[in-house]
């Protein structure tokens, strides 16, 4: 699937096969998603070079490898987190590959995962072995939206069994976070504009949901519900106006985590920092997932307590999702959109 200008058409067509880098393997994708963060490649908020092949959440299976790996081979089935950190920084020596300042990702420093095929970099880093008991669909979500919910709630927030979490959006990642935040032991609020994402965040066990639309004052009423507020609050959409409900449903003393991204093409975000200083609320990012923190959510995976493939909403081919990615922003799924590149 290429993209030959920005906002422009997205049409799938025959490229040349990839090579592996050094250091570096291509992938048969198997699944890719379909992300917010594709969007914003096609939107322009990120610095892509045209024609650009978008995709950053993948799986698959090594179909070549290039010099110098050492623990891959071909027909092993991988995933990948989308930072793709050097290997070769303190960052990712310290297994924080998540914030390599020479970090690559597919489908937005060089081409991505919707395609047959991808290249991807420091193979021996990066690439995560995929369980047998786990679909090659779920394991798409792993590297960006899953992960990045996991990580938010256990290596960022720190969040306890018994707290309240209120989650702002409730798409891909927001239901990967109203799913993991009830696996931890928590509370869950989950806030969304669409009814049929409110129902899968409650078929997910959230214990409270608010119509974004019809509720007047989203803060007020995390407050209600939570007796002062919540521990931990997630945005999960990344808009101003999302970013700042989040951070109003805190009690005092909780975390906030972004998530969604906030691209500033209309300006910095306004923030309500009078009640962050006056209530010390905690800001956290959080930047997807290092492969080092892979094993302890995969185990969750393995023993049924996670179930991403619960969050599939539907698969679709290549012809399909070049359709479905210009309107992202404006969707309302319910879920995750997986494609299938095989797909007719």
């Amino acid at each position: 699937m290429v993209l030959d200008r920005i906002r422009g058409p997205l049409t799938v067509r025959e490229v040349p096969d990839p090579a592996p880098p050094d250091g570096g393997v291509v992938v048969r994708v198997l699944a890719t998603g379909l992300c917010r963060s594709d969007w914003h490649a096609w939107a322009g908020h990120d610095e892509i070079t045209l024609p650009h092949v978008p995709g950053h959440e993948l799986a698959g299976v090594v179909a070549a490898v290039g010099a110098g790996v050492s623990r891959w081979s071909a027909g092993d089935r991988v995933t990948v987190p989308f930072v793709e950190g050097c290997g070769r920084c303190a960052w990712c020596r310290s297994g924080n590959a998540q914030v390599c300042p020479d970090q690559q990702q597919p489908g937005f420093t060089h081409w991505g995962s919707f395609a047959e095929y991808v290249a991807l970099h420091a193979a021996d880093m990066n690439l995560v072995a995929i369980p047998d008991a786990v679909p090659a669909e779920a394991a798409a979500s792993l590297g960006c939206r899953f992960a990045t919910a996991y990580r938010a709630l256990t290596g960022r927030a720190r969040l306890a069994a018994g707290e309240w979490l209120t989650v702002i959006g409730a798409g891909g990642v927001g239901l990967s976070t109203v799913m993991i935040g009830k696996a931890l032991g928590a509370r869950v609020i989950a806030v969304d504009r669409s009814p049929r994402a409110l129902a899968a965040a409650t078929a997910l066990g959230a214990d409270h949901v608010l119509a974004a639309e019809e509720t007047a004052d989203i803060p007020a009423r995390v407050h209600e519900l939570t007796a002062g507020g919540s521990h931990v609050a997630v945005d999960a959409v990344g808009s101003e106006q999302t970013c700042a409900d989040s951070i109003l449903s805190l009690r005092r003393r909780g975390r906030h985590v972004q998530v969604g991204l906030l691209p500033a093409v209309t300006g910095r975000p306004r923030l309500p920092m009078d009640r962050v200083l006056g209530w010390e609320l905690d800001l956290l990012g959080s930047h997807g997932m290092a492969a080092a923190d892979y094993p302890g959510m995969l185990a969750l995976i393995e023993r049924g307590e996670l179930r991403p493939q619960a969050l599939i909403e539907r698969v679709v081919g290549l012809e399909e999702a070049a359709v479905l990615l210009p309107a992202f922003a404006t969707a309302s799924p319910a879920g995750m959109t997986i494609i299938d590149p095989r797909r007719g």
